[in-house]
C-alpha cells in the first residue's frame, strides 16, 4: 500500500508532515495534469472515431454500388451481400466501441476530477489561510509584553482558537488527500480496465463475425480462383490474337478483311465520291452482305444500302481520273466511284466484287457446278485461298489427332494452335513467334484456327507429328546434356533451344559413321526416300543436311522432287516443295517433275504440280511437253488439266489488268475436284483412261498443241 499522510503528524505539523504534505500536493497536481491530457485525447480520438465510422459506411456504400457493376452469378452476388452486411455491422462495432471508450474514459476520470479536485482545492485554500493566520497569531503572543497581562490572555485565547480551527482543517484537508489517492487509484484503473474491456468485446465480437463468414470467404475464395483462371485464359486469348495481327505475313496493310463467322464478305474503309460534287470525296466503311453493297458514314449513322442487287451492277478500274486506285460500280439506275487506300486494297476489292457477283447468279440459277467460289487469296492474307468447312473437317482437329500433336513440339504447352508445314509439327503461340523469326526458309509457321489449310498439308501433320520430328531433331539431347525448356521457361531460353534445334541442327544424329567426314547427306538418300514415299526418312535426310533440290547424277541428274512424281507420293511432293525444292528443275534429259508425273500417270501429282506454279511449256530432249506426254499416253485427266491449265493463262494474259481478279472458275472448279480427289479418294485417279477409237482425234490435238 503507498504511504498516506499521519493525522497525529498533522496535528503536531511536523517537518516531516510538511514535507509529506508538499509530496501529496505535487502528486495530485501531477496527477491532475495527467488527467486532463487524457480525456483531452481520449475526446479527439472518439471525434476522429465517429468520423472515420461515417467515412466507412459511405465508403462500404460506394463499395456496395461498384459490386452492382460487375456481371456475377448468384453464388457471387449472395457472397458480396454477406460481405456488405458483414463489414457494415463491423461498422456498428467500431460505433459502440468508441461510445464504450468515451464512458470508460471520459465520464469515470471526469468524475474523479469533479468530484475529489474541486473540493480539494477550496479545503486547501482555506487550510494555508488559516495556517497563515496561525503564524499571525503565534507571532502576536510572543510579542505581546508579560506586564500587560490582559493582552497577554487575549493574545493566548486568540492562538488557542487558531491552533484548534488550523487542526481542524488541517485534519480535513489530510482526509481528502488520502481519500482522494485511495479513490483515484480504484477510479483510474476501473476505468483503464473498461476501455480494454471494451477492446476486448470489439475484437471478440469481430472474431465471431468473421468466424460465421468464414463459409462464405471460402465459397468466394473458389469462385475467385475460377475466375483468375478464366481471366488469364481470356487475357491468353487476347495476346494471341493481338500477337496473331503483329505477325500476320501480309504486306501489312489489314484495312481490308474477310469477317469469319458472320455473313459479311468483306468489309473496309473506301472513299466515295458524292453525286452532286464530283470532287468531293467523303471516306466511309463498306461491306458486301447478302449480295448488296452497304456503307455507314460515319459510326453514330445507320447503315445504307448502296447496291440493292450486286448482279445487275458491273465492276471496273478508273484509269482515267486523277486519284489513284480507284474503281467503279455501274448498274443500270447509277454508278458509284469508288477509291481504296493502295493498289492491293483495290484489287481486293474487285476480286471481292466480282466474286459476291459471280457467287449470287451461281446461287440462284439453282444448279451450282460445285462449291462456292472461294474468297481471293489477297484478303486472307495467305498464298492459298481459305478450305469450306462443308468441304474439309476443322483443321485444329486433325491437326491435333497427330502423334505428339496435342503439346508444343519445343516446350510442351498444352493445346498448341500454331503449325510448321514444312515441319510437319504444332507449336504454342510463343513459339511460333520464334519460328517465323527463323525465317521461311527454316519454317512455315500458319494458324491452326485461322488460316487456311490444305488436305495434303494436314496429312502432313499427321503422318508426322511432334513425336517422328522430335525423334529426329532431339535424337542427341541427352548426349548433348541438353534440358528441354517447358512452357514455363522464359523467352530467351526457347529462343536458345529452336535456333540449335532447327538452324544449328544439333541434336540431329547423323546416319554416317563419321559426321565431320560426310558434312552432307547423300542427295541419293533423299531421292531413294522421296521415290519410295517414305516420309520419315525424307525429313531425317533433309534434317541431316541433304539438299532439297540435290541433283542424283546415277539417276540421270533428277531430284528427290523428280523421283517423288515418279513414285507417286503426293505427300512426298508435297512436303519437298513446302520445304523449298524446285519445281521447275530439270534433269539431264530436259525433263522436270510435272513431265515425270505426266509420263506415269500421276493425276494427283500433276494437279499439285500445276497449283504450285510448275511450267507446263517446258519441254524435253525430245521436244515434248507434259501435254504432249499425256496425250501419247492416253490419259484423259491429265489431259484435261493441263488443257484448262493452258486455257486459264491465256485467258488472263489476254485479259490483262482485269486478269488479275480473279481465274476462270470452271477451272478453279476442276482443280478443286482433282485435288480433293487426289487427297482423299486417290484409287479413283490411279487408273488411265485409253481412248478407243479416238486416236486420230488425239493426234491432231498433239499436232495442234505443237503450233
Amino acid at each position: 500500500m503507498d504511504s498516506l499522510l499521519g493525522f497525529e503528524e498533522c496535528v503536531k505539523d511536523s517537518p516531516e508532515f510538511r514535507l509529506n504534505l508538499d509530496q501529496f500536493e505535487k502528486e495530485v497536481s501531477l496527477l491532475e495534469s495527467h488527467l486532463d491530457k487524457v480525456m483531452k485525447l481520449c475526446g479527439r480520438m472518439v471525434e476522429a472515431g465517429q468520423v472515420y465510422s461515417s467515412t466507412n459506411q459511405l465508403f462500404l456504400s460506394s463499395l456496395a454500388d461498384l459490386s452492382t457493376y460487375q456481371e456475377t452469378n448468384g453464388v457471387v452476388t449472395n457472397c458480396l451481400n454477406q460481405f456488405n452486411q458483414g463489414l457494415q455491422e463491423m461498422v456498428s462495432f467500431h460505433t459502440m466501441l468508441f461510445d464504450q471508450t468515451q464512458r470508460a474514459i471520459s465520464q469515470q476520470l471526469n468524475n474523479l476530477c469533479t468530484q475529489f479536485l474541486p473540493q480539494l482545492a477550496e479545503t486547501r485554500r482555506e487550510f494555508v489561510r488559516i495556517g497563515e493566520d496561525l503564524e499571525t497569531a503565534a507571532l502576536k503572543n510572543a510579542q505581546v509584553s508579560r506586564h500587560k497581562a490582559s493582552e497577554a490572555e487575549r493574545a493566548s485565547h486568540l492562538l488557542l482558537a487558531t491552533q484548534k480551527c488550523y487542526q481542524h482543517f488541517a485534519l480535513d484537508y489530510c482526509l481528502q488527500l488520502n481519500s482522494f489517492k485511495i479513490q483515484q487509484r480504484a477510479d483510474i484503473l476501473n476505468s483503464v480496465f473498461s476501455f480494454v474491456h471494451a477492446q476486448f468485446t470489439f475484437f471478440h465480437q469481430g472474431f465471431d463475425l468473421l468466424r460465421d463468414m468464414e463459409p462464405t470467404m471460402k465459397t468466394m475464395a473458389a469462385q475467385l480462383s475460377q475466375l483468375s483462371a478464366d481471366c488469364v485464359s481470356k487475357r491468353k486469348d487476347l495476346e494471341n490474337k493481338h500477337l496473331l495481327v503483329q505477325q500476320r505475313d501480309a504486306s501489312g496493310e489489314q484495312m481490308v478483311s474477310p469477317c469469319p463467322g458472320s455473313d459479311d464478305i468483306i468489309q473496309g474503309y473506301l472513299f466515295k465520291r458524292c453525286r452532286r460534287k464530283s470532287k468531293t470525296w467523303k471516306r466511309c466503311w463498306f461491306t458486301i452482305r447478302d449480295n448488296q453493297l452497304i456503307y455507314r458514314k460515319s459510326h453514330k449513322d445507320d447503315t445504307m444500302v448502296l447496291f440493292e442487287d450486286l448482279r445487275l451492277c458491273a465492276v471496273k478500274s478508273l484509269e482515267h481520273t486523277d486519284r489513284r486506285f480507284c474503281f467503279e460500280l455501274l448498274s443500270v439506275q447509277k454508278s458509284c466511284a469508288l477509291q481504296a487506300d493502295s493498289e492491293q486494297l483495290k484489287q481486293a476489292w474487285l476480286s471481292a466484287l466480282q466474286g459476291s457477283i459471280d457467287l449470287a447468279y451461281r446461287e440462284r440459277g439453282g444448279t451450282p457446278l460445285t462449291q462456292p467460289k472461294e474468297p481471293p487469296s489477297l484478303l486472307c492474307g495467305e498464298e492459298n485461298p481459305p478450305v469450306p468447312p462443308t468441304q474439309r473437317p476443322a483443321a485444329l482437329g486433325v491437326a491435333l489427332s497427330g502423334p505428339g500433336n496435342q503439346r508444343c513440339c519445343d516446350c510442351g504447352e498444352e493445346e498448341p494452335r500454331w503449325a510448321s508445314i514444312n515441319l510437319g509439327v504444332t507449336m504454342c503461340i510463343e513459339c511460333s513467334g520464334i519460328h517465323r523469326s527463323l525465317g521461311v526458309h527454316l519454317s512455315k509457321v500458319r494458324s491452326l484456327t485461322l488460316d487456311s489449310w490444305e488436305a495434303e498439308q494436314l496429312k502432313l501433320l499427321c503422318i508426322l507429328g511432334n513425336d517422328i520430328m522430335n525423334g529426329i531433331y532431339e535424337a542427341r539431347c541427352s548426349e548433348e546434356g541438353r534440358v528441354k525448356p517447358t512452357a514455363d521457361s522464359p523467352r530467351p531460353e526457347k529462343e536458345m533451344w529452336i535456333k540449335e534445334k532447327y538452324v544449328e541442327k544439333r541434336f540431329v544424329q547423323s546416319s554416317g559413321s563419321d559426321a565431320a567426314q560426310c558434312p552432307k547427306v547423300n542427295p541419293g538418300h533423299l531421292y531413294q526416300a522421296a521415290l519410295a514415299g517414305d516420309l520419315v526418312a525424307m525429313a531425317k535426310a533433309l534434317a541431316e543436311g541433304a539438299e532439297v533440290s540435290g541433283c542424283v547424277p546415277e539417276e540421270e541428274g533428277r531430284t528427290a522432287l523428280i523421283g517423288a512424281a515418279v513414285g507417286g507420293s503426293l505427300l512426298a511432293c508435297e512436303f519437298l516443295l513446302q520445304n523449298g525444292a524446285n519445281i521447275n528443275y530439270r534433269d539431264l534429259r530436259g525433263q522436270g517433275a510435272l513431265h515425270a508425273a505426266a509420263t506415269a500417270g500421276h493425276t494427283g501429282q500433276v494437279c499439285l504440280l500445276l497449283k504450285r506454279g510448275a511450267n507446263q511449256y517446258a519441254v524435253d530432249e525430245t521436244g515434248q511437253d507434259p501435254l504432249a506426254i499425256a496425250v501419247e499416253a492416253a490419259n484423259a485427266d491429265i489431259v484435261t488439266l493441263l488443257r484448262m491449265a493452258r486455257m486459264n493463262e491465256e485467258m488472263r494474259d489476254s485479259e490483262g489488268i482485269f486478269g488479275a481478279m480473279g481465274d476462270d472458275q470452271t477451272f478453279q472448279d476442276i482443280f478443286r475436284d482433282f485435288s480433293d480427289m487426289a487427297s482423299h479418294d486417290p484409287e479413283k485417279l490411279s487408273r488411265r483412261q485409253l481412248i478407243r477409237g479416238g486416236d486420230s482425234e488425239l493426234g491432231e490435238d498433239k499436232e495442234r498443241d505443237k503450233y
